[in-house]
């Protein structure tokens, strides 16, 4: 993120030396999208509207789409969803005329406009839409279209309450995912995946898969969206939150137990007697709801812990 943030920076500049409304406008919208992933709301919507006003003034259409792409992702990273189709809004009749143009060049806005309509379940409205990725997708062999389609065909089926049919759909996205080279999608629909998996009470499984994406998201800087998954983890997460029961004597001696050291050893390394470590081991064991070391150990080997 700080590399494309010095790129945009002195794409900024550069078209300020030009002198033109045309590189200005692209140069703006640059610096729009690095602010948007990092969740820099103030920074987007001040050059989304410069972008947008430099747009008319070289009397390009065209230009003034992606500052408006750009606006509805910051809004759906805020969950502002109606917000976001109202930021679209001039862009879904071309949709309508060219519904076999879905391609990312073209429609990377498609994604987040249904997943804005999901969330306010509009889902009538969003079928099209998804529909429209999924066929695309197929007839074209193109990943990011089969993978966003079947991401948001999820959504959809979850929100009609097919849980079930929704994990499908989410497993298909991530196949799609595999051939592609999209760190960020791959880590929302990772997200999508977490949130399915803590709905069926798989808990240890959301839990994996939602740090999974909160590293990719951390890694990336994308702050709005590893918020997200940090919330989605601490509902899903009860190994951690039981973990805090723990007293910092009971966690020492978790972690030993835990590496396989015998309770005379776990003794010797603390100071205290065999005895001492038995009832610390009982207690953990009953704090974090488990029957055996050999659970201990799996548990202690989570990540986090």
């Amino acid at each position: 993120m700080a590399d494309a943030t010095l790129i945009a920076e002195d794409t900024v500049e550069r078209a300020h030396q030009l002198n033109g409304d045309l590189p200005l406008s692209v140069a703006l919208t640059v610096r729009a999208a690095v602010a948007a992933y990092a969740g820099d709301e103030q920074s987007v919507r001040r050059d989304v509207a410069e972008a947008l006003a430099a747009s008319e003034r070289c009397g390009s259409r065209r230009l003034g789409e992606w500052p408006v792409v750009m606006l509805a992702f910051l809004e759906v990273s805020l969950g502002n969803y109606e917000a976001a189709l109202t930021t679209v809004a001039p862009l879904l009749p071309m949709l309508e005329l060219f519904p076999d143009s879905t391609e990312v060049i073209n429609a990377s806005y498609v994604p987040d406009a249904a997943e804005a309509l999901i969330h306010l379940s509009r889902l009538a409205e969003a079928e099209p839409m998804v529909a429209m990725l999924e066929r695309n997708g197929r007839r074209l062999d193109r990943p990011w279209m089969s993978a966003v389609g079947a991401r948001c065909r999820a959504m959809m089926l979850a929100a009609g309450g097919d849980v079930d049919g929704a994990n499908g759909a989410v497993q298909q996205a991530l196949t799609e995912h595999d051939r592609l080279p999209m760190p960020f999608e791959r880590a929302r629909t990772q997200l999508l995946a977490g949130q399915l998996l803590r709905r069926q009470r798989q808990k240890d499984q959301a839990a994996t898969t939602l740090r999974e994406a909160l590293q990719t998201f951390e890694d990336l800087n994308t702050r709005l969206w590893a918020d997200r998954a940090r919330a989605e983890l601490a509902r899903a997460d009860v190994g951690t939150r039981r973990m805090a029961n723990l007293s910092p004597s009971e966690q020492r001696v978790a972690e030993l137990a835990a590496s396989g050291m015998t309770n005379r050893d776990v003794a010797a390394a603390l100071f205290i007697s065999p005895k001492t470590v038995e009832s610390n081991l009982a207690r953990i064991y009953r704090k974090l709801g488990i029957h055996s070391r050999a659970e201990l150990g799996r548990h202690m080997g989570q990540p986090g812990h």
